[in-house]
């Protein structure tokens, strides 16, 4: 399981002495114990891959902003933190897979225009999950129904 596999890494993160490793790993654990706490509930793996996805788009949007205010001081380090998330998620698809499975979801809901993103958009998460973030399927049912 996904969880099993973050404690190793923790565990030998803290041999090795990278805090950074450590501190990301530490941070994707609080996440998934403080929404079983919450729900009440003990995560799946395709759950876990949802909050270790949400981390990794958080890191990458923080990215954008330290880069428009030339922080590089931040930027490597999180930088390093998205690296180290991506080994946890699936593969990411292409803008080209995303295209596919995308015009596949409007010729089986039949969608024509903008109003219908919605549905489009819920289908496409369900059906890629984690291997595909919501900014590049939004962007591509965009142009598909734009």
């Amino acid at each position: 399981m996904l969880k099993e596999k973050l404690l190793e890494d923790l565990k030998s993160a803290m041999k090795e002495k990278d805090e950074i490793k450590k501190n990301t790993v530490q941070m994707v654990r609080a996440a998934i114990l403080q929404v079983e706490k919450d729900k009440g509930i003990t995560l799946e793996d395709n759950q876990v891959l949802d909050i270790i996805a949400k981390e990794s788009k958080k890191r990458k949007d923080s990215l954008a902003d330290f880069e428009k205010s030339g922080r590089e001081d931040l930027i490597s380090g999180v930088k390093k933190e998205i690296e180290i998330l991506a080994e946890y998620l699936p593969k990411q698809l292409s803008k080209e897979e995303i295209t596919t499975i995308v015009k596949q979801i409007i010729e089986q809901t039949g969608a024509t225009t903008m109003k219908e993103m919605g549905i489009i958009m819920k289908e496409a998460k369900a059906k890629m999950g984690a291997s595909a973030d919501g900014k590049t399927i939004n962007e591509v049912v965009k142009e598909l129904l734009g």
